[in-house]
């Protein structure tokens, strides 16, 4: 038995050794195919890599042709810029270039210039190892030499076989060239941001000088540019990343013994100013740039340089020209009356969120205002015109136009007492802000506190709607600035926080259309070289983020001249003859900041005029923004639909919203009477003749209202708010001194008898008389109508109505004619109301049928 059973295991184990012997053969065919693969590929390699020539000096004259991307208006007709049309590039040799320029670039682009072949091998295999593989610090790895072949002889496209050819080309042209040469050759081609290539250029465009009398400090910027040209551009708006970009050259060329501690020390303080830029063939500069850091953003600079892009925006060119007239003219006048030098304008279409116009100064060219600065994208203080997402928060939680809050000097800082002295921390933490003219009103409703722009009402509102609550609906319309709610108090409602022109004018585009919000766009289209489309506008529903009926209160309160009258006076620079534009008005504080932004449903134009380095000036709002608004929206509105604001609804529920909610400010308690008999209202009593009364108990809105609850009951102790003290002192104070001119009205004054003129037997008994229906009349022929009225008070007033529509009203005494033809729902049998309103109100209908023929 033992016997057998070894002689199985031996032939069990010589079945596996056969198995391992067929499965080695069969490896080794794999390695042999594999690695004569390889041989043959590499030999294929090395034959590829040797056909490959050193390029000559005359390879890099005749560079590879840059693909040009275009910028166009909304038509795709108008071009506003070329990026590469206005290429500048002057060629000199190494011995004119000068020590500064070449030690700074090798000290920041390539430290081992003079000691390496070509190629550095750890860099090289940083590289692959983080483009290919993507592992690894990564890491550019290229030297100059292969950024001269990378710029001149090959294409933008990345892969593996790019780069090979780069290595060995690099390598053959170190050993074919000088480093100077290579270096020479270098420093003519890199590009300096825009249209300005090779280092001459360079320091003739931003210094006015030739690249052998550059300092150190210029040197030094000038050498941080070519790592990203558009994005470090000393006329963009990234200089404090080119001011990084120079201290670490500077860093690097002391590193490497370049320059002495001496020469650091100095040249990193040395005061360096760049020439204005120039530029030619550029319209719409602002709105251009705009639209390239979009395109380099999402696109990536190289595809934007050289790739031959077609961009269409949204830019409507003739509003732009127009726009950029008025902006001039309007803030040079700003500058010698009110000491304003600068002006920004963006125009929207709200119902596509469409840039129309940017204009983000008055003279791109003009260096005396930073003119190149595109303040409608930089962060300024809104003023008042920050109002109107508080008012509409307040709308949205219960508040009405009507409500009424008291315009009276008030301390909203808790640790001050109701007089504004400290009680406790320092005195300049106390706030108690002041209107526009330095006056209060006392009792006020918030459609004439919006309109008018007080500012004590308004930081009472902003207290009562919430701060969380108030910049999330500004942040939903469109303000991307405001988001650490930790940075803001009170003072945000009058302009505390930043804003930017492009961001509220948009934001104010929601208002426009009925709160619906479509963010703001630039572009309609962009293509490729070949014509692809990579991206294209579609008009979308947008997103509603405010009610409808909430962005309709805001539009009729903002857009009635009569509601601003008292601040404006009757012919401001917000009046537009003959068309409903809705405008509201900001100013900060020493008038360093003017805006004024309005809209009509059509669009939304939104303007900032100030000074760039914050000095203020005489005036604000209105006086010094207002009329580049008003010019500026007329021309707008002579080529867009004349459109009116839908009327909102102002019905409200009195069973829901309490009496001080609803404008009734002497008190919260009341009782309906009739006007013309005294006594209290019945069902029978007409709205027209009935008036809800207070009884009088006047008090901050703070008696009545849970902030936390606005519609809800009254808070059961008040004084629980930490506000509640510093608002009621000013108010019992104030109406010590005024209740006289109201009047007191107490229980005793509640009528003790019912409405006795309007009862369920007083109501007119009206029929028609003429025409009737047992006559047939002629459609051509005039019909007098005729109204009998059996009731016991005189007719004052009839409407007249024919198969339900409205024909028209009478007044006593009553003369109707009409001619049947004439009308455009006329019918063979006719229907004919009449609705009658007596001399107390009483309203009563009649009816009866007439025939034509």
């Amino acid at each position: 038995m033992l016997y057998c059973k070894n002689v199985f295991m031996i032939k069990k184990k010589l079945k596996i050794t056969e198995k391992n012997l067929k499965k080695i053969k069969l490896t080794k065919h794999i390695l042999y195919f594999l690695a004569g693969a390889f041989l043959f590929f590499f030999a294929l390699g090395i034959i590829w890599v040797a056909t490959l020539k050193a390029p000559d000096y005359n390879s890099f004259v005749e560079r590879k042709i840059i693909n040009s991307t275009k910028i166009y208006d909304r038509t795709g007709e108008v071009l506003l810029y070329d990026i590469h049309q206005d290429e500048r590039r002057t060629n000199i040799p190494f011995e004119s270039m000068g020590v500064n320029i070449k030690n700074a670039t090798v000290a920041i682009e390539d430290a081992e210039f003079y000691n390496h072949s070509g190629v550095r091998i750890r860099s090289t295999v940083r590289a692959v190892l983080s483009n290919i593989f993507h592992v690894g610090i990564g890491g550019g790895g290229s030297t100059i030499t292969q950024q001269l072949v990378k710029n001149t002889l090959l294409n933008s496209k990345k892969s593996l076989v790019r780069k090979v050819k780069e290595w060995v080309l690099a390598v053959k042209i170190d050993a074919s060239m000088s480093k100077e040469k290579i270096l020479e050759l270098y420093l003519n081609e890199v590009p300096y941001g825009g249209t300005v290539y090779g280092i001459e250029e360079a320091s003739k465009t931003y210094f006015d000088k030739h690249a052998s009398e550059l300092s150190i400090a210029e040197s030094a910027y000038l050498a941080g540019i070519p790592q990203s040209p558009s994005y470090l551009s000393p006329y963009g708006k990234h200089t404090d990343k080119l001011e990084d970009r120079k201290n670490l050259v500077l860093y690097k060329m002391q590193e490497l013994n370049f320059i002495t501690k001496e020469e650091y020390d100095l040249a990193k303080s040395e005061p360096v100013a760049f020439l204005p830029q120039e530029l030619k063939g550029l319209k719409a500069p602002h709105f251009v740039f705009f639209i390239k850091d979009y395109l380099e953003e999402k696109y990536g600079i190289d595809i934007v340089e050289k790739g031959g892009l077609k961009v269409t925006t949204t830019l409507d060119y003739n509003l732009q020209e127009k726009g950029e007239e008025i902006t001039k003219e309007e803030a040079l006048k700003n500058e010698k009356d009110w000491n304003g030098k600068n002006a920004s304008l963006v125009a929207i279409d709200p119902k596509t969120g469409q840039i129309l116009t940017m204009i983000g100064s008055r003279d791109y060219f003009d260096k005396t205002i930073d003119g190149n600065f595109n303040v409608a994208t930089a962060k300024r203080q809104p003023g008042s015109s920050f109002k109107p997402f508080i008012y509409a928060t307040a709308f949205n939680k219960g508040f009405t136009p009507d409500t009424v809050l008291f315009d009276l000097p008030t301390e909203f800082q808790t640790t001050c007492n109701a007089y504004g002295k400290a009680m406790t921390g320092s005195q300049s933490d106390c706030y108690m802000p002041q209107n526009y003219d330095g006056k209060t009103v006392g009792p006020i409703s918030l459609r004439n506190a919006l309109a008018q722009s007080r500012n004590i009402p308004a930081v009472k509102l902003f207290y009562l709607a919430g701060m969380r609550d108030s910049l999330k609906t500004a942040e939903d319309m469109g303000i991307s600035t405001l988001s650490d709610i930790s940075r803001y108090g009170l003072t945000l409602v009058i302009g505390g926080g930043e804003v930017t022109l492009l961001d509220i004018t948009s934001a104010y585009g929601v208002f426009a259309n009925d709160g619906i919000k479509n963010n703001y766009t630039s572009i309609l289209k962009v293509e490729d070289a070949e014509g692809n489309i990579l991206e294209e506008f579609e008009i979308n529903k947008g997103r509603e983020v405010l009610p409808k009926n909430t962005a309709l209160i805001i539009s009729d309160i903002l857009q009635k001249n009569e509601n601003r009258i008292p601040t404006f006076g009757v012919n401001s620079p917000l009046v537009v003859p003959g068309y409903e534009v809705a405008v509201k008005t900001g100013t900060t504080n020493n008038n360093k900041d003017a805006w004024t932004i309005g809209y009509t449903p059509s669009i939304s134009v939104g303007v900032w005029a100030g000074n760039n380095d914050n000095k203020p000036m005489k005036k604000g709002g209105s006086a010094v923004a207002g009329p580049i608004w008003n010019r500026f929206i007329k021309e707008a509105l002579k080529v867009l639909p004349s459109e009116n604001f839908e009327r909102p609804n102002l019905e409200v529920d009195p069973t829901k919203v309490k009496p001080i909610l609803r404008g009734i400010w002497q008190g919260n308690e009341t009782f309906i009477k009739d006007k013309i008999s005294g006594g209290l209202a019945t069902e029978f009593t007409p709205v027209e003749t009935k008036q809800e009364v207070a009884i009088t108990n006047v008090h901050t809105i703070l008696y009545w209202v849970n902030k936390n609850d606005i519609l809800g009951p009254s808070p059961s102790n008040p004084s629980d708010d930490s506000q509640f003290e510093h608002w009621e002192i000013p108010v019992q104070s104030w109406w010590e001194k005024n209740k006289y001119k109201y009047g007191v009205t107490t229980e005793a004054n509640i009528p003790t008898w019912s409405d006795s003129i309007h009862t369920n037997t007083s109501v007119s008994n009206i029929s028609v008389v003429e025409p009737n229906s047992t006559d047939t009349y002629l459609a051509d022929k005039i019909i007098y109508l005729k109204v009998n009225n059996t009731g016991p008070y005189p007719l004052k007033k009839i409407d007249v109505f024919i198969n339900d529509v409205f024909l028209g009203t009478a007044n006593y005494p009553f003369t109707f004619p009409f001619v049947p033809s004439e009308l455009d729902n006329l019918r063979n049998e006719n229907q004919i109301k009449v609705i009658s309103y007596d001399t107390v109100s009483n309203r009563s209908e009649a009816y009866t049928i007439f025939r034509v023929e």
